[in-house]
């Protein structure tokens, strides 16, 4: 393989350039071994002054050796800059440049020298966003192609050199390289994994975007926007380790099996504190064992319910009629009801929480009476006080006055007791929309109560309104679009003191309560201010399926910018009439030819017809959350779930039943439309019935 002659630093080099880069891998892989030993050998029976820090810092020892863990198929470093001064040394005389190694965690040697550089670190950044418009005082920018853990491939990019060309190399010769594009395409199997070596420049800027700010991120299939959020949680911990240490983090999902698909791209950066969940999850406050039509659903997916809620929370509270008579020895101190009533009237004007102002009023009705022994010449302290707030009259006052509230108690009356509802209601929610939520059957008590996931999330909110939820520091939230007001809400209040990253895509909402702009979702989410950026620009789906799903766009999400495929590799796309089940297995067996990960998807109901077909042809498949292998890389999944997955080939079973299997029309070509773009390598559709009228007609048919 010929060298670089206009690489300086390589040709000064003995070894030919590909040779002294394994050189370096091997180099480094020793260093970060010896970082581990280094934290394993570390004897901690001496610095600890009892057991309870010795096991925080035994559990920190122990995070940190995971930390270090040298994943054999991942590899150290993807990339490699060479400066043409020393960082922040531009123009600087004698200033001489710098080589650095990028990769997913930082390396040094003994002497702590950098073998390799964070791909957070400020010094990385020019990796992503440096061009021959802006080359960011780079001189070369080199990419690393690797076969599992061989480093096998590099790409040259002579970024300040205007009349250079750009070189590659490889091990067999080649003069064109292609590594960025076939990271992109490289076949899918297992769990989704980190996109460290190829984000691109728009998606770098969201990625390091601040920890102050809230940033929605609106994109079609394909656009990265997952990783994108979860990279920008890697990037925030890294900026900002101390404070989220302390504050914590949350990545929020919309199921299990989605939560599992991502669930080792955070680790693979270096980073095991992040926390993951569905919204379901965080309203976990009762057992959810019933389910409501779309109609209850969306009304109490409502905001409006906030109100109510609040209504019937604070219409506990009693309003005095008597004075609080406090015995002490042989005195009695009266507070006369209008005092009382003040003190009242003046917590429920502030914007406190109930329970909180529950826990102030004995306090204040105790002030009341230091205030009259005071002016009869007596000198009580705080201890005094305290000793009158629970005294029993003030607290038989208090329990009458301000009654403690079991939220799940009160919602369970609201949805049970019509008059309840009505009152609270009233000039909010019209009489057909209560009917529609109260319960047909009332429920005996809160734990035989059959409650929906609609019903846990009221429980949540007037949870929040009687004691203030914690707040996180940072909280991911994807697939966005299909949250109602009431868990936008829910979600809100987990970061209330923090941000949050918004993930999602309007045309992908499949739910009667879908969201129709990122500007409301962001309003009841409680971050009005928070920005929404766009990507257009389509890493996964071929050209020729994205386009094919498009034709969608105009029915569900008019004005939405279609998603354009970057995509070197056309892939594969066909629409194939079939007449059975054995046709459609058939098809699918003709992909598992091809390497990587295949998906059959379809309408949920048609999910037990196709196992049994799967079954009698003797083909094993996976359930949606299961990791795919080597020997089993077939996955059967219902169009339901298919949200946020992705796979090398998919077979998209009677598109028509998929719309059919939704409450209404635009929901099910928002369903088909996820259904549609899946795939990463090739598209093939399979029906009998006729096609959606809204995916026109036209050659459909593609080749391989």
């Amino acid at each position: 393989m010929s060298t670089p002659v206009d690489d300086p630093l390589d040709s000064l080099d003995p070894l030919d350039p590909l040779s002294r880069e394994r050189t370096h891998l091997a180099e480094s892989r020793a260093a970060l071994r010896a970082m581990r030993e280094d934290v394993e050998s570390l004897d901690i029976s001496d610095v600890t002054a009892n057991w309870v820090n010795a096991e925080v810092l035994a559990h920190q020892i122990d995070e940190r050796i995971k930390a270090l863990a040298d994943l054999s198929d991942t590899p150290l470093f993807f990339g490699r800059l060479d400066y043409l001064h020393a960082p922040g040394a531009e123009g600087a005389e004698g200033a001489e440049g710098e080589r650095f190694y990028i990769g997913r965690r930082h390396v040094h040697d003994a002497e702590g020298d950098p073998m390799v550089i964070d791909w957070r670190a400020p010094v990385s950044q020019p990796f992503y966003r440096a061009s021959k418009k802006d080359p960011m005082d780079i001189a070369l920018r080199r990419r690393f192609g690797y076969t599992g853990g061989d480093l096998t491939a590099y790409e040259d990019e002579h970024l300040s050199d205007p009349a250079a060309v750009t070189f590659s190399g490889s091990a067999g010769g080649a003069k064109t390289s292609k590594l960025l594009q076939q990271e992109i395409e490289r076949p899918r199997v297992g769990p989704m994994r980190d996109i460290v070596a190829t984000i691109q420049p728009e998606q770098d800027e969201i990625v390091r975007s601040g920890l102050g700010g809230t940033v929605c991120v609106q994109g079609g299939p394909g656009t990265g926007k997952t990783a994108v959020g979860l990279h920008r949680v890697a990037y925030l911990l890294y900026a900002h380790r101390e404070r989220l240490a302390r504050t914590g983090t949350l990545v929020i999902g919309p199921n299990k099996s989605f939560l599992h698909y991502i669930e080792q791209v955070l680790p693979a950066l270096g980073e095991l504190t992040v926390r993951q969940a569905t919204v379901d999850d965080l309203v976990a406050h009762v057992e959810v064992r019933g389910t409501d039509d779309a109609a209850a659903a969306v009304i109490k997916g409502d905001a409006r319910m906030a109100e109510v809620l609040r209504r019937a929370v604070y219409s506990q509270v009693s309003m005095p009629t008597e004075a609080i008579v406090v015995v002490r020895g042989s005195r009695r101190w009266r507070v006369p009801a209008y005092e009382v009533d003040g003190i009242v009237r003046e917590l429920l004007a502030r914007d406190i929480r109930y329970g909180a102002a529950r826990e102030a009023l004995p306090q204040r009705i105790a002030h009341a009476v230091l205030v009259q022994m005071e002016r009869s010449g007596e000198a009580p302290d705080d201890r005094v006080q305290d000793a009158v707030a629970r005294n029993s009259a003030v607290k038989a006052a208090v329990k009458a006055i301000w009654p403690q509230v079991d939220p799940a108690k009160l919602v369970l009356r609201l949805l049970t007791d019509a008059d309840f509802l009505a009152v609270h209601a009233q000039g909010l929610l019209s009489e057909d929309e209560q009917k529609a939520i109260l319960w047909a059957k009332p429920a005996r008590s809160v734990r035989s109560a059959k409650w929906s996931a609609a019903d846990a999330v009221l429980i949540d909110e007037a949870n929040d309104i009687v004691a203030r939820t914690p707040s996180l520091g940072h909280v991911v939230l994807d697939e966005a679009q299909d949250l109602s007001p009431m868990q936008y809400r829910a979600v809100g209040r987990r970061c209330t003191t923090g941000s949050a990253t918004i993930l999602g895509d309007l045309a992908q909402g499949t739910t009667p309560w879908a969201t129709p702009s990122w500007d409301e979702a962001l309003a009841h989410l409680g971050k009005p201010d928070g920005v929404i950026e766009e990507l257009t620009a389509g890493f996964r789906v071929p050209t020729d399926v994205i386009a094919y799903a498009s034709r969608l766009l105009p029915h569900i999400a008019p004005g939405l910018t279609p998603v354009a495929s970057i995509r070197e590799n056309p892939g594969f796309f066909e629409v194939r009439g079939v007449s059975d089940t054995g046709e459609v297995v058939a098809a699918c067996v003709e992909l598992l030819g091809n390497e990587g990960s295949i998906g059959l998807i379809a309408a949920d109901a048609r999910i037990p017809a196709l196992s049994e077909a799967l079954t009698a042809a003797g083909i094993t498949y996976l359930a949606p959350g299961e990791e795919t292998t080597q020997e089993t890389r077939l996955t059967l999944v219902p169009a339901s779930l298919a949200k946020g997955l992705e796979y090398d080939y998919v077979v998209l079973d009677e598109p028509q039943a998929v719309v059919d299997g939704e409450p209404d029309q635009r929901t099910g070509l928002r369903r088909l439309y996820v259904a549609l773009t899946r795939a990463v390598s090739g598209l093939i559709v399979t029906n009998a019935a006729p096609l959606p009228a809204e995916l026109g007609r036209g050659q459909e048919g593609g080749g391989r």
